[in-house]
């Protein structure tokens, strides 16, 4: 079953296998708001709903990364993908069950909303998908088996290129589909074939790219790793026990880094889970009108990303790219909660401006300052911090919108302005870690 890797390996395989997983995750953001308005939720249970997926993704991810340095990249990448595929059978199965009412919620706290049968295959679907989420983590692991210094650089370059796509296609392919008799039919029948396909291209075209397997060690498992899930595998590294969480707070400015991290999660959070909301209850969108906005957002991003922020990193520091990125992201959102589409038009491009040069430069910031022997495990604490600020995010998102409205991207317009904020200090690390190299 296990085929060796050469030595000038094909990473297309790889590519596609990421390609199709954010094809898959992205085509259902146009229609779950509309699918969890029509089952009797409201703008919370949106919330709640979004939050799932990163929930049990922030638990499952760890543990596919540690099996696939025991069992194989190959195998635990084919285990995820078919996780991912009886997820979207479970979803076709909410679309298909009758609507009925299991219970009635009158609320002054959490608002007016229904539990149906529908909803609860929902949240299975969602929370089976996120367990089973942890492919493109171990598609990073591979690519990077399977890279050196001098390819590493521009294969996870291609590696963000291929999600970035998947990304832009997938919205396009839900609103086009959607908009059909089928309706969301035959965008969750369109993911279920995206996932056979991803499934024969692990099991005939991806070689294996680990030959020397980790023994399990399940004693030593330690609940706190999940916190600083390393994707440099812990025998690599010399005092192994000193390369995890207590140890990340130890280097210089990584906490107030991760604090900005958070926050950053946070306002993004917000925004995924109430302008769905917004489109639908202020905007009157339907679901293709939805998927047309994510998709050009996308594009939007790969060209600031792209061009625009390669041109502009050779003249202008990190730090300010951070800070003018994050004004941005607070115009942005003053402007997308208007009930005028072409206010909102505009706020679509501070957004991609904003996250374009803010969200890379950030990145780099980080990765210089965690060094080359604690890169794994603070890009480990990261993640995580971004998963529980998903988390709470996106329930506190929709919450606040189910309660307030409008004043949720006020709120994330806020944070984005602390984030601005605290991001002058980013100057004086700089002019520190300067000293620390003359």
């Amino acid at each position: 079953m296990a085929k060796t890797v050469t030595s000038q390996p094909n990473i297309f395989p790889v590519l596609m296998v990421n390609f199709i997983g954010m094809l898959g995750y992205s085509i259902i953001m146009p229609f779950l708001v509309f699918l969890v308005d029509d089952f009797g939720g409201n703008a919370l249970i949106y919330g709640v709903l979004g939050s799932v997926y990163p929930a049990f993704q922030f638990f499952g991810a760890p543990l596919l990364g540690r099996w696939s340095d025991t069992y194989g990249r190959r195998l635990i990448l084919f285990v995820s993908q078919a996780g991912t595929l009886v997820a979207w059978i479970v979803f076709m199965v909410a679309l298909l069950v009758p609507v009925n009412e299991l219970l009635k919620i009158k609320s002054s706290i959490l608002g007016n909303f229904t539990l149906t049968l529908p909803l609860i295959f929902l949240f299975l679907a969602r929370a089976l998908d996120g367990l089973t989420g942890g492919n493109v983590s171990v598609a990073n692991a591979y690519l990077s088996d399977v890279s050196n210094d001098e390819n590493r650089k521009a294969n996870f370059g291609k590696m963000a290129m291929s999600s970035s796509m998947g990304f832009i296609l997938g919205p396009t392919i839900a609103g086009i589909l959607g908009a059909t008799i089928l309706e969301e039919k035959l965008p969750v029948m369109t993911a279920m074939v995206i996932s056979l396909v991803a499934l024969g291209v692990i099991w005939f075209r991806l070689p294996e790219s680990k030959t020397n397997l980790v023994k399990p060690q399940l004693a030593n498992f330690k609940f706190r790793r999940l916190f600083a899930n390393e994707h440099k595998d812990c025998y690599e590294l010399d005092d192994c026990e000193e390369k995890g969480l207590r140890s990340v707070w130890k280097i210089p400015y990584i906490p107030f880094l991760l604090l900005i991290y958070f926050l950053t999660f946070l306002g993004f959070s917000f925004f995924y889970s109430s302008f769905p909301m917004h489109a639908l209850s202020v905007l009157n969108w339907s679901s293709f009108e939805l998927g047309i906005f994510f998709s050009v957002l996308s594009g939007l991003m790969i060209l600031v990303q792209g061009p625009l922020l390669t041109w502009l990193s050779k003249r202008v520091s990190d730090e300010i790219l951070v800070a003018v990125g994050s004004l941005l992201l607070m115009i942005n959102f003053l402007l997308i909660g208007a009930s005028e589409i072409s206010i909102a038009a505009v706020g679509l491009v501070f957004f991609a401006l904003g996250n374009g040069l803010m969200w890379p430069s950030f990145l780099s910031i980080l990765a210089k300052r965690a060094g080359d022997k604690q890169q794994g495990a603070v890009q480990g604490v990261a993640n995580s911090a971004g998963s529980l600020a998903s988390i709470f995010g996106l329930i506190l998102g929709g919450f606040l919108y189910n309660s307030f409205q409008g004043v949720t991207f006020q709120i994330a317009s806020a944070l984005l302005l602390i984030i601005f904020l605290l991001s002058i200090r980013l100057f004086k690390i700089n002019t520190n870690n300067e000293e620390e190299n003359a």
